[in-house]
């Protein structure tokens, strides 16, 4: 009888840890009449306009290379665009095209830091920040989000934790998971860390049209440019998730070397894609779609706050950015693991555990409003049916 073949894999690739998102999604997906709230991707259409501009593309014979940083038009989008939305300057040569701001994220870890660096990632965060430390041999040190400082980084607390080999800290408002935004003084204060320690910032920003009531957003770019590694996408602020574009704006010196590995790693973009980028960018039928986008999530975050406010064993602070909902559930008695795993059971509802995001997370579910009101009525029902009867 013949032995099974031990493969030999990279053990940079075996301390990945699979992502818990992905997880309870697969196992919902193979169970009946379950709503998610899990997965953040938008549910509406990418806007028309932009769809019609890809089609053109591809008829015109848009179907080659181009060159590995991006199309021209695309990259002096973006620069027209930070311009026009933040009276902020920067080049062509800032730019480079990504295939979503995974990439680009990616990038910049890989780009940026050496083995044995240590780079500052917030608790809870998004799942892919420690992953690309540990593919860049760095070590992940966590800043605490607390719940009684509206999810922020204590500048403070962040300094204590910078030493000789912190290389860059990791920013992302609007945020995932907490759906937290970062205060003008606070996002100074970081700046004023990274300009005087000399370190990076890699700021994420792909939710940075989604804010609500009084919130604002402030890219890095404005206070630490030279610092700052900032990387956004087209897949929330477009629902053009499934696209697989983004960029990162930079000094032109780490661009110049992004573009290097770019090349190897995926040579460029999908040319009909860029094409429609540069419609997304300036089109205004597109900026008329993302208004009411916003104007519909809004309403969502205001009905999911309302019902969970209502809810026995929850209780939850409003988040003004992003379309997630961070609740605690700390006064059910169970761990956010624990919860997750019986509200898919008791109920048929979807939602993250804390934990996922890190261990700050502990006590608290992310909740995705990025379906449809009726959904998100019916899981609400369904929660508070379950959790009437603990």
């Amino acid at each position: 009888m013949r032995q099974k073949r031990k493969y030999f894999i990279a053990e940079r690739v075996i301390l990945i840890k699979r992502s818990k998102i992905r997880e309870l999604f697969e196992r919902a997906s193979k169970m009946e009449n379950v709503i998610s709230l899990g997965i953040g991707e938008p549910d509406f259409d990418t806007p028309k306009n932009i769809k019609e501009a890809c089609k053109r593309a591809l008829d015109e014979g848009w179907t080659h290379y181009t060159p590995n940083a991006g199309i021209q038009q695309l990259r002096e989008a973006v620069v027209e665009y930070y311009k026009k939305f933040y009276d902020v300057d920067i080049d062509v040569e800032n730019v480079i095209i990504t295939a979503g701001a995974y990439e680009g994220t990616y990038l910049a870890f890989e780009s940026l830091l050496e083995s044995g660096d240590e780079v500052l990632i917030p608790d809870p965060a998004f799942v892919s920040y420690v992953e690309d430390a540990k593919l860049a041999e760095a070590k992940p040190v966590r800043i605490p989000l607390r719940e009684e400082n509206n999810f922020m980084p204590d500048p403070d607390e962040l300094l204590e934790l910078v030493t000789k080999k912190t290389r860059m800290i990791v920013i992302n408002y609007p945020n995932n998971p907490t759906g937290a935004t970062l205060d003008k003084e606070v996002a100074k204060a970081i700046a004023d860390i990274a300009q005087d320690y000399n370190i990076y910032i890699l700021s994420d920003e792909p939710y940075e049209h989604f804010i609500y009531d009084d919130a604002k957003h402030y890219p890095m770019l404005k206070f630490a440019p030279e610092n700052t590694i900032l990387a956004n996408s087209f897949s929330k602020t477009f629902a053009m998730t499934g696209w697989r574009l983004g960029f990162v704006v930079a000094p032109s010196e780490i661009i110049k070397e992004m573009i290097k590995l770019h090349a190897y790693i995926i040579g460029n973009v999908a040319s009909f894609i860029q094409v429609a980028g540069v419609e997304a960018l300036r089109s205004e039928e597109s900026w008329k779609a993302v208004k009411e986008m916003r104007k519909e999530y809004n309403e969502r975050r205001k009905l999911v706050l309302k019902r969970l406010k209502e809810m026995p064993g929850i209780r939850v602070k409003e988040p003004k950015g992003a379309f997630y909902v961070f609740p605690s559930i700390k006064d059910t008695g169970m761990s956010s693991e624990k919860f997750s795993e019986w509200l898919l059971e008791k109920a048929r509802v979807v939602v993250i555990p804390g934990t996922a995001f890190g261990k700050m997370g502990e006590g608290y579910v992310r909740i995705s409003y990025a379906t449809s009101r009726e959904k998100l009525m019916e899981a609400m029902d369904r929660m508070e049916k379950a959790l009437s009867e603990l």
